[in-house]
C-alpha cells in the first residue's frame, strides 16, 4: 500500500486549516484593534454644545456669532462620530448586519485614517486619526473655554477653528462697528509680537492674538522682526503669536512688506484662507519664488 498520498492529503488538510486558523486570528485581531480604537474615542468624546441656551445669554457680537457657528459645526461633527462609532460598534458585537459604511470605516481606524464622513463635516487636514482627534478634542477645550462667558480668548488658536475666515471676517467687523468706519474700506494688518501663548493673560482692545501658526519656505526671525532664509533641519518653524487687527485700507503700510499666503495644510490649493502682510528686508520677490507660505496644520 502506498501510503504517500494519503500522507499528501493529510498535509493538505492541516495546512488548509492552519491557513484558515491564522486569518480567522488576523481578522480577530484587526476587530480587537478597531474595536479598542472605538471605545477609546467614545470615552474621550464630549457632549454637544447647547446652542439655544448660549444664545439666550449673549449678544449677537461677531465674535460671539462666530462661536456660535463653530458649536453648531462641532455638534455635527461630534453627533456622526458619536453615530458611526456606535454603529460600527454594535456591528462588530454581531447586533447589527454588517454594512459596506461600517467595513469602510473598519478599514479606515485600523490603518489610522479619519474616516470620510468626519471629514466633510470638519475642514481639510493632511493629519493621521490619532493627530486629528486630539485637535477635536483640543478645539472642544477651546470652545469650552470661550462659551463660559464669551469673552474673546486671550489668544485664539486659529487652526482650531472650522472657518478661520469667519473669525478673520469677524475681527473686521468688530473694529468697523467700534469705530463706526465702513467695512469695505477696512483691511487686516498683522504684527507678529516675541512672545509665545502663555505669555498673553488677556485679548488685546481691538483685534485678537491668534497662534498656531506655522511657515514654509523660510523662517521668521524674531530679533530682526522679518522674515528670513529657512534653516534645513527646520523646514515648518512655528510662528510667534500674531496680532491681528483692522485698519483703514488707506493706512495699511506696505512698504517692505510680503503678501504671505494663509493655507489650511501643505497641499496649499483650495485651503487657502487669507494673506498677511509680513515685513521683510529681502525683494518680496524673494519669497515668491520660495513659495513662502503660512500654515494651520503640518
Amino acid at each position: 500500500m502506498n501510503i504517500f498520498p494519503l500522507r499528501a492529503q493529510y498535509w493538505l488538510c492541516w495546512s488548509c486549516s492552519h491557513t484558515a486558523l491564522s486569518e480567522r486570528r488576523v481578522v480577530e485581531s484587526i476587530e480587537e484593534k478597531v474595536m479598542t480604537i472605538i471605545q477609546d474615542i467614545l470615552k474621550k468624546l464630549p457632549e454637544g454644545y447647547n446652542v439655544e441656551k448660549m444664545m439666550e445669554r449673549t449678544e449677537r457680537s461677531p465674535y460671539a456669532v462666530v462661536c456660535l457657528q463653530e458649536c453648531q459645526r462641532m455638534n455635527l461633527l461630534l453627533a456622526e462620530i458619536q453615530r458611526s462609532l456606535t454603529e460600527l460598534e454594535l456591528g462588530l458585537k454581531g447586533e447589527l448586519s454588517f454594512s459596506s459604511s461600517m467595513e469602510t470605516l473598519q478599514f479606515e481606524l485600523f490603518n489610522n485614517f479619519v474616516p470620510h464622513s468626519w471629514t466633510r463635516l470638519a475642514y481639510p487636514s493632511t493629519k493621521t486619526l490619532a493627530q486629528w482627534m486630539s485637535d477635536v478634542l483640543l478645539s472642544c477645550q477651546e470652545l469650552d473655554s470661550w462659551t463660559h462667558d464669551f469673552r474673546l480668548p486671550a489668544v485664539v488658536w486659529l487652526p482650531g477653528l472650522f472657518s478661520p475666515q469667519s473669525f478673520l471676517t469677524a475681527v473686521l467687523q468688530s473694529i468697523a462697528r467700534k469705530n463706526q468706519w465702513p467695512l469695505d474700506k477696512m483691511t487686516l494688518t498683522v504684527d507678529v509680537t516675541k512672545k509665545l501663548r502663555d505669555d498673553f493673560g488677556h485679548p488685546p482692545r481691538e483685534g485678537s492674538y491668534i497662534h498656531g501658526l506655522f511657515m514654509e519656505g523660510a523662517r521668521w526671525d524674531s530679533e530682526a522682526g522679518t522674515i528670513s532664509e529657512a534653516v534645513l533641519r527646520d523646514l515648518t518653524p512655528p510662528m510667534p503669536v500674531l496680532y491681528v487687527r483692522a485698519v483703514p485700507s488707506e493706512e495699511l503700510d506696505l512698504r517692505n512688506t510680503f503678501r504671505c499666503p494663509v493655507y489650511r495644510t501643505k497641499q496649499r490649493g483650495s485651503t487657502y484662507v487669507w494673506a498677511f502682510h509680513l515685513l521683510t528686508k529681502q525683494p518680496p520677490a524673494k519669497w515668491v519664488v520660495a513659495g513662502v507660505a503660512l500654515l494651520l496644520s503640518v
